[in-house]
């Protein structure tokens, strides 16, 4: 009976390393189980060669029956890697979501536990607009583009200028006289060639405005006129789109995210009018610190990504207020205002 355990044995391990096919060997074994049970049902008890093969069929059927349940387990789990074959089968023959490069690139993003995979996917996936390639766009531009947001809109009518190198660094010296949207254009796709970029050289108006937000998830607004902030907020409201907005003057800036579909205020809630001529007045007029736009636009652009992924919490109902001058950073709550005409206080 050890002969003819170990010839089985052979057959199936030796058979393996021979390549012989699964088949194959499992014909083999069944020919010489059913040689052996013909011997033991045949032959007389006490002859020779039944004694040397078992004496007794009892055991042969017990291995028979250990041999059933393993061939049923092995069945079973090829049964369940057939059914998921497909599926893997589809995933390997689809492009991949990242390029070894972006993935080497995310790698400090992706091993974040509040990013990770997931959070990276959602930026490849999503698509933001900003308002203005000036002070605050072009730190929020370069570093949305870095952090992989897979697509990128910049609107503005400007040209670049030579005063708007000294905080504007998106832009270089050899752009003076380009426009904004297609200089800040080719410093994101020199920066990250896997984001999508859409430059609309022109100025925001009430015409365009709908039309040109319905094709992004969320708005930064980095403008400096109360005009323009006023028509963005509105029209991110009555598309329910999440607004980032952030302002500058001198040594001092601020930013929130106004998103009244999902609670909070407006941006209107908080500054229900035009401040009166000189009380606000622009960074060409009161001047501003060439770093600062750098610090709050960074900020605008982690306020995206969070509100992009998920991760952490947002400025939502609240403003953070920074000063450079002195150091200090605080944050206010706000409240929705009853009358509101744009949210209506929601």
């Amino acid at each position: 009976m050890l002969g003819i355990l170990a010839l089985a044995a052979f057959i199936w391990w030796g058979g393996k390393i021979l390549r012989w096919s699964a088949t194959m060997r499992a014909s083999l074994l069944l020919v010489i189980f059913v040689a052996v049970m013909a011997l033991q049902l045949t032959l007389p008890t006490g002859h020779p060669l039944r004694e040397a093969t078992g004496g007794s069929p009892r055991p042969w059927l017990i291995l028979a029956g250990f041999g059933l349940l393993a061939a049923g387990y092995a069945w079973l789990i090829s049964g369940l890697k057939a059914r998921a074959q497909p599926k893997a089968s589809t995933m390997s023959e689809s492009a991949p979501l990242f390029s070894e490069t972006e993935l080497n690139r995310y790698a400090r993003h992706i091993v974040l536990r509040e990013l990770g995979g997931p959070g990276q996917k959602k930026l490849k996936q999503a698509r933001v607009l900003v308002i203005g390639a000036g002070g605050l766009g072009s730190p929020a531009l370069q570093y949305l583009a870095a952090a992989g947001v897979g697509t990128i809109g910049v609107i503005d009518d400007d040209l670049v200028e030579n005063a708007n190198l000294q905080r504007q660094v998106i832009h270089r010296d050899e752009d003076i006289g380009v426009p904004k949207v297609f200089s800040a254009e080719a410093a994101m796709r020199a920066q990250n060639p896997a984001v999508e970029v859409r430059p609309y050289h022109r100025r925001l108006t009430a015409e365009i405005a709908e039309e040109l937000f319905a094709e992004f998830d969320l708005i930064l607004d980095g403008t400096d006129n109360f005009d323009t902030r006023y028509l963005v907020n509105e029209t991110a409201v009555k598309l329910g789109k999440p607004l980032i907005s952030g302002a500058l003057s001198q040594w001092e800036g601020q930013l929130s995210l106004f998103h009244p579909k999902s609670g909070g205020p407006c941006y209107q809630c908080i500054f229900p009018e035009a401040p009166a001529a000189g009380l606000a007045p622009s960074c060409s007029e009161a001047g501003v610190v060439g770093p600062l736009p750098g610090v709050v636009g960074a900020m605008m652009a982690v306020e995206a990504l969070k509100a992009l992924t998920g991760a952490g919490a947002t400025l939502k109902g609240e403003m953070l207020i920074y000063d450079a001058l002195y150091g200090e950073s605080r944050k206010i709550r706000l409240s929705n205002r009853a009358d509101c005409p744009i949210c209506e206080g929601k």
